[in-house]
């Protein structure tokens, strides 16, 4: 079996929220994920950024089984994954764990717009840490720190980063700001 048809294995079945249902949030959460893991900002993704970033989420990767995975999508003369390379990793382990995304029927709506509020409520989670129904800087500052995010190092920037969002000023995000944020952000070339 040869890198690209191997089927990963994980030790936990990743979130279901590793695939959102929304494309445009996706390939946005995509592409800073990637700029993420490439730490010199070469746009490429070597197998030795890729391991760094996931040992500092916590994942640490085996590295025989991460080149064996990942490897396949790596171009043949390509020091590491590009962004298209990336996608289509993404996509292929998504497809894997979760099975191919279903296609929609043109015109169709309704359970879309309800996948998208539940995939805005998923990602409000992963900042609402203490789960009381708003992002704090605290939060936003931790989330920030786990993803190696220079931000991070200074409140008074994530203090920021929150005023910037906090339409009523009440010092933290709650869902309605952090929906209307997340849904005036442009994906470009997605």
């Amino acid at each position: 079996m040869d890198a690209a048809t191997a089927k990963p294995s994980l030790s936990r079945k990743p979130s279901p929220s590793f695939r959102l249902r929304n494309g445009s949030l996706n390939a946005l959460r995509l592409r800073r994920v990637f700029d993420l893991f490439d730490r010199n900002g070469d746009g490429e993704i070597t197998l030795d950024e890729m391991a760094s970033a996931l040992d500092a989420l916590g994942l640490g990767a085996d590295r025989a089984g991460l080149e064996a995975t990942v490897g396949g999508y790596i171009p043949a003369g390509a020091a590491g994954l590009r962004f298209g390379d990336f996608e289509a990793l993404h996509r292929a382990l998504g497809d894997a764990f979760f099975g191919p995304i279903e296609e929609e029927e043109p015109g169709k709506r309704g359970a879309d717009d309800d996948d998208e509020e539940g995939d805005m409520k998923e990602a409000f989670r992963v900042f609402d840490e203490d789960g009381d129904g708003f992002i704090s800087a605290a939060e936003l500052q931790a989330v920030l720190k786990k993803l190696g995010l220079t931000e991070a190092r200074n409140l008074a920037t994530v203090q920021e980063m929150i005023c910037n969002v906090d339409s009523d000023c009440d010092g933290r995000v709650d869902f309605g700001e952090f929906k209307c944020m997340m849904q005036g952000i442009t994906v470009w070339g997605a």
